[in-house]
């Protein structure tokens, strides 16, 4: 699967792997060569075998003297690298959860996200150069935490609804939006549970929108996106 940007212009690629009970997606910028010892290799999605919890590495350190991950599949793409300029692993840059529905109702999905956000440095990005857009200056470092919005029962058309502002056009357990929440491990920290971060909805049978904001990159937002596929075993 691809992203695109509003006029068409390739963002980036992703491939399903399974790694025994495992999945994995491998990010590339480029969608000819999706293997992480490539130089467009922009990091990978991890889930476990409910399909409920997923771990997004990025291969660039999300801020200086960041440890990549010890698995052995890290250690062998490090191995591959063989630039010395570009820094050779898996870091950790967040973590998407599907709460379990033991009722089996056919109500919409929870998630919860926690994210590590850019740290206001002056870094080139190396995921946001091929599409010219820019994380604003001065984004909080930390761990950001997203809850998905609740939906609202509609009783004349019996489903599950979100405004999406015309945004997406066809129903699907997969849309969601996700909202800044107060991080209760953090004092003094503010969330704005009315403001979307990233919203994510079917437009056509094999065609979804991505519409996201600071302080998520288009990596961590496409890597969010990515969670939605999949059947996720105790959730539906």
């Amino acid at each position: 699967m691809a992203a695109f940007t509003d006029k068409g212009k390739f963002l980036l690629a992703a491939r399903r792997y399974r790694h025994g009970a495992h999945i994995e997606y491998i990010i590339s910028l480029d969608a000819d060569d999706l293997s992480q010892s490539s130089n467009a290799y922009v990091g990978k999605l991890s889930s476990d075998f409910l399909g409920t919890n997923f771990t997004i590495y990025d291969s660039q350190p999300p801020h200086s003297g960041a440890k990549p991950s010890s698995s052995r599949t890290s250690r062998r793409f490090a191995s591959k690298r063989i630039s010395p300029q570009v820094p050779a692993g898996n870091f950790e840059v967040g973590k998407v959860s599907y709460k379990f529905n033991l009722l089996k109702s056919r109500g919409p999905r929870r998630m919860v996200c926690s994210v590590k956000c850019p740290l206001p440095e002056k870094r080139a990005d190396k995921h946001l150069d091929d599409s010219k857009a820019k994380i604003a200056e001065g984004a909080a470092p930390g761990l950001a935490i997203l809850k998905n919005k609740a939906p609202r029962w509609h009783e004349h058309l019996q489903c599950w609804c979100l405004n999406f502002h015309g945004r997406v056009t066809v129903a699907s357990v997969k849309n969601f939006q996700l909202a800044a929440t107060v991080d209760p491990s953090q004092p003094g920290g503010k969330g704005d549970e009315e403001k979307v971060l990233l919203q994510f909805g079917k437009v056509g049978d094999d065609t979804f929108t991505m519409d996201y904001r600071s302080p998520l990159s288009p990596y961590l937002a496409f890597a969010i996106c990515l969670t939605s596929f999949g059947t996720k075993l105790a959730c539906e």
